[in-house]
C-alpha cells in the first residue's frame, strides 16, 4: 500500500452528511475506500439500503477516476451495480476500484464492496473527465 486511508469527505455535501468516506491509493490504477455503516444507512428490514450502496459505490470509484486523471473532475455517465449480499449496523465496508482503461475523455473502471470478507456488491461503470 503507497498510504493510509484519508478521510476525503471533508467539505459539506452528501457523503459528509452520510458519514463520510475514508480513501487511500493502492497503485497506479488500484485504489481503496472504506465507511463503516451507521443507522441512518439502514432501510427497513435492518440491512444496508441499495441506495446507499449504490452511493458508496458511487462516490468511491468516481475519487478512483479522479485520482487516476490526475486529479480531473469526472461525472459518471454509467454505472452497472449487482448486490450480492448484506451488511447490516455497525460493519465495515471496504470498497477496491481498478481502472481498466483511460482515454483522453473517458475513465472505464470495475468495482467491489467487501465487508468481513464476503462481497457485498460488484459494479462498473464509465466516466467522463470534465475537460475545460
Amino acid at each position: 500500500m503507497k498510504n493510509n486511508f484519508e478521510q476525503i469527505s471533508k467539505n459539506p455535501g452528501f457523503m459528509k452528511h452520510n458519514g463520510g468516506l475514508w480513501f487511500r491509493t493502492v497503485s497506479e490504477n488500484e485504489y481503496e475506500f472504506k465507511t463503516k455503516i451507521n443507522e441512518n444507512h439502514l432501510n427497513a428490514v435492518g440491512i444496508t439500503h441499495g441506495g446507499y450502496i449504490c452511493s458508496l459505490i458511487d462516490a468511491g470509484a468516481g475519487t478512483a477516476a479522479y485520482r487516476a486523471t490526475d486529479n480531473t473532475s469526472c461525472v459518471t455517465i454509467s454505472l452497472d451495480i449487482k448486490f450480492i449480499s448484506a451488511t447490516k449496523l455497525g460493519q465495515e465496508v471496504i470498497g477496491y476500484a481498478k481502472i481498466l482503461k483511460k482515454t483522453k475523455t473517458m475513465v472505464f473502471l470495475i468495482c467491489h464492496l467487501k465487508s468481513d470478507d464476503k462481497i457485498v456488491a460488484s459494479a462498473s461503470g464509465i466516466w467522463k473527465k470534465l475537460i475545460k
